[in-house]
């Protein structure tokens, strides 16, 4: 990812309506997980400039790492546990996490094997423990943004569920998510390739009008509530998926 987007998201990720709005929307199935006696131990994989750290830390005692230098930077002034580190790599040992989640990470072109990261955040995880993925949908959505983010591919639904059960997870919920500005994201890709062969040196992150941000915000709102009911979504910009380690052992801790 280009170090400006880096400084851009740093500053953006508890106003913007696409990092608050997506938490309301990981929100409505981490609400779903079973009671726990003591706190979850929660990894956030790829965790950015660490914005996610201190809403996770509703569900447990959250800790980060990330691959690239500025952006486990930025995380440590979070104040929570940051490590820099490769997904395909997890600098921590098997079975000691109750929660792993990975928000647009796996997708990235640093990321070789997709897999096989998928494979160590099931390391990781005790046995019963849950990962919750986040990833960019459609390689047809592809724009400026990829390139700036570095992305490597895009998925579609069948994808996404094809590699986390390859890598040993049991999928328990999935959908594709940011449904309803698809149109709007769509439309914004065909200008791109209509209008410009290079892309344009302003950030997509960049915070918009507040009347902009209210409805980006109040769309993942209303889909953030319709997953809560469990309506799985047909079509989206981006795609959920809540899974978990199998208990391969009733003695395994």
């Amino acid at each position: 990812m280009e170090r400006h987007e880096y400084e851009v998201m740093a500053h953006v990720e508890h106003t913007l309506w696409w990092y608050v709005g997506m938490r309301q929307i990981a929100d409505a199935w981490l609400r779903t997980l079973p009671a726990t006696t003591t706190p979850r131990r929660i990894l956030d994989a790829g965790c950015g400039t660490g914005g996610n750290l201190s809403w996770l830390s509703h569900y447990g005692q959250p800790m980060g790492f990330d691959y690239s230098a500025i952006a486990a930077h930025y995380a440590a002034q979070s104040g929570f546990p940051i490590a820099q580190a490769s997904i395909e790599a997890i600098p921590f040992s098997a079975a000691s996490f109750d929660l792993v989640t990975s928000f647009e990470v796996i997708y990235h072109k640093g990321v070789r094997d997709d897999v096989g990261a998928l494979r160590e955040c099931l390391r990781v995880l005790k046995p019963g423990g849950h990962l919750l993925l986040r990833l960019p949908a459609f390689e047809w959505l592809r724009g400026h943004h990829d390139a700036r983010v570095h992305s490597e591919r895009r998925y579609t639904h069948q994808q996404m569920i094809a590699r986390v059960t390859a890598a040993g997870f049991v999928v328990q919920k999935s959908s594709y998510i940011n449904t309803l500005l698809f149109p709007m994201a769509l439309a914004q890709r065909v200008t791109e390739r209509r209008s410009a062969e290079h892309a344009s040196a302003q950030s997509d992150l960049q915070l918009p009008s507040p009347f902009v941000n209210r409805l980006g915000l109040t769309a993942l709102g209303i889909e953030a509530r319709l997953l809560q009911i469990g309506v799985q979504l047909p079509i989206g910009v981006s795609l959920l998926c809540l899974a978990q380690r199998p208990m391969t052992s009733q003695t395994e801790q």
